[in-house]
């Protein structure tokens, strides 16, 4: 998802097919965080655009209310965060038992028994 600012509001209401005052009751009632240019124009990301879309798609298709709607991204942003953080600690195990398996290779020395220990029948 790309979070970089690019879509005026008009912009981003055309894009999504919502009345520009759509958003900024939804902006409102944080449904959705358009960043801020220095002289105060909300920019939106494609991030936000998709966000956009899936509050349509609740309301308009699942007939959630706004507060519905509120819960549903409440649980996407945490399953999203949660998911990051697995990420991040499947990484930093990864890199742990790595560690590991490196240091195993520097203590092991390799062994030939002096004599065979399985007895031959003769």
């Amino acid at each position: 998802m790309d979070d970089r600012p690019r879509y005026m509001i008009s912009v981003a209401a055309d894009i999504v097919g919502m009345h520009p005052q759509t958003l900024r009751i939804y902006e409102n009632k944080g449904l959705v965080r358009p960043k801020r240019t220095a002289g105060n124009t909300r920019l939106y990301s494609e991030a936000d655009i998709e966000r956009l879309q899936l509050i349509q798609q609740l309301t308009n298709d699942l007939r959630l209310n706004l507060a519905g709607v509120e819960q549903v991204l409440q649980l996407q942003d945490e399953v999203q965060r949660m998911s990051r953080q697995l990420d991040r600690m499947q990484r930093e195990m990864r890199a742990a038992i790595d560690e590991v398996h490196r240091q195993y290779r520097r203590d092991l020395v390799p062994w030939k028994p002096p004599i065979d220990l399985v007895p031959t029948r003769h």
